[in-house]
């Protein structure tokens, strides 16, 4: 069988967990004696980051000649030099005049939206017309859209949601017009199937959706390692794993925290691992506590999981999360995890008072903290109960239940 997966945005270069279960079940899927391409489409130099079977072709369709209509970005000079305000306010005044023109001429920006998805969506059709796959597999519903508005794409498309579905398709986290929403909405529509990750997530389906639904979350490496909470050392630590992004992953409330008790617990450090938008804001963060001794950022890892077993404690105070691959790992390896009750995805994961905490504000993180760095056996105990729990997430069963999931939707498709 031949299968293309498609991430229109952010593969090349990119290290999230979007990027790496594409990788995972790329690689497997080649094991099995499938054909497999990965296709993207982003004006970008690079290459994977998650390693690829050399039998995977990675092709990024992005040509000069998609014809895009782009508004000029508008910023204010915050400098003190008076010619180059007067230069970068010219620069305004030209951008807000040529913006104008253009929503003008294309109908406003709903109109040069459509205009530009068209032309890329055109160039997807060309590529998947010539490619010919039996199945396609979409990484998020932005890159369904990319592929099947104003197409006559016949192939079974199956969605893989890496995350809660109404993050994909709302304007739940800002920014996303009125048209925008309701054409992500309407390309459900063009699904086959989708790939949940949690049986509560098909409630946040939306009504148009007719497709077949099925439960698989993400793999996790079973490792035969498990953290030995009553070793005795000389320093111990709290990790966290994850993209350095305070929109989403808070690190700035778990930095706080580790802060006030750093006095408290004089052989604890805090190590981070990750890069992300806000390194700089984290840095400044630690600097102004006078953390740096004790905080660490410690950047990205390729192997997390060794990171993770040298630890005593894993926090992950996101805000919102889809899985949390992360958070599982840590759990695979024995580690005690506190999480904040209103986050999706963790509060499937983390079963309070069982495997972790689930904290229902900032106090609670502090406090939970507290309670992990204080008493050992209280380690060991949700340590030993999360590493149990994870064993459903091994990978063999997630590709068994993959694999019987591609050929439903391809014999389907033969059928009618």
């Amino acid at each position: 069988m031949k299968i293309l997966f498609v991430q229109h945005l952010h593969f090349i270069n990119g290290s999230g967990g979007t990027e790496k279960i594409c990788s995972f079940l790329a690689n497997n899927f080649v094991k099995q004696g499938h054909q497999v391409e990965i296709a993207t489409n982003e004006n970008i130099s690079g290459s994977a980051i998650f390693p690829l079977d050399d039998l995977i072709q990675v092709t990024n369709i992005y040509k000069p000649d998609i014809v895009q209509k782009e508004q000029i970005p508008t910023f204010n000079y915050r400098g003190r030099n008076p010619f180059l305000w007067i230069f970068c306010k010219m620069k305004k005044k030209f951008a807000k005049m040529y913006n104008a023109i253009l929503k003008w001429r294309m109908n406003g920006e709903e109109g040069i939206f459509i205009f530009n998805l068209k032309n890329r969506s055109k160039k997807w059709e060309e590529y998947i017309n010539e490619l010919h796959p039996d199945i396609i597999i979409t990484m998020s519903i932005s890159s369904l859209l990319e592929i099947t508005y104003n197409t006559k794409i016949r192939i079974p498309i199956l969605n893989s949601v890496n995350g809660r579905p109404d993050y994909d398709y709302t304007n739940f986290f800002g920014g996303r017009k009125p048209f925008e929403v309701n054409l992500l909405k309407e390309s459900f529509q063009k699904l086959a199937g989708v790939q949940l990750l949690f049986d509560s997530y098909r409630s946040y389906l939306p009504d148009c959706f007719n497709g077949k639904t099925v439960i698989i979350p993400n793999p996790v490496i079973q490792t035969l390692y498990t953290v030995n909470h009553f070793q005795i050392k000389d320093r111990y630590k709290i990790i966290h794993v994850a993209r350095l992004d305070i929109g989403c992953k808070q690190q700035h409330l778990a930095i706080r925290s580790f802060a006030q008790l750093a006095s408290k617990y004089v052989n604890w450090d805090f190590e981070l691992w990750g890069e992300g938008p806000d390194r700089q804001f984290l840095e400044k963060q630690i600097l102004d506590l006078n953390m740096q001794k004790r905080i660490f950022l410690m950047g990205f890892t390729d192997n997390p999981i060794q990171k993770l077993s040298e630890a005593d404690v894993f926090v992950f105070p996101s805000k919102y999360e889809g899985f949390g691959l992360a958070l599982v790992e840590a759990m695979s390896v024995g580690l005690p995890c506190i999480g904040l009750k209103s986050c999706s995805g963790v509060n499937e994961l983390i079963k309070h008072e069982n495997t972790g905490f689930l904290a229902e504000n900032v106090e609670e993180l502090l406090l939970f903290m507290d309670k992990l760095m204080e008493n050992t056996i209280l380690r060991n105990y949700l340590g030993r109960n999360a590493k149990n729990f994870v064993e459903v997430f091994n990978e063999s069963k997630i590709l068994k239940d993959w694999n019987k999931f591609i050929k439903e939707m391809r014999k389907l498709s033969i059928h009618n």
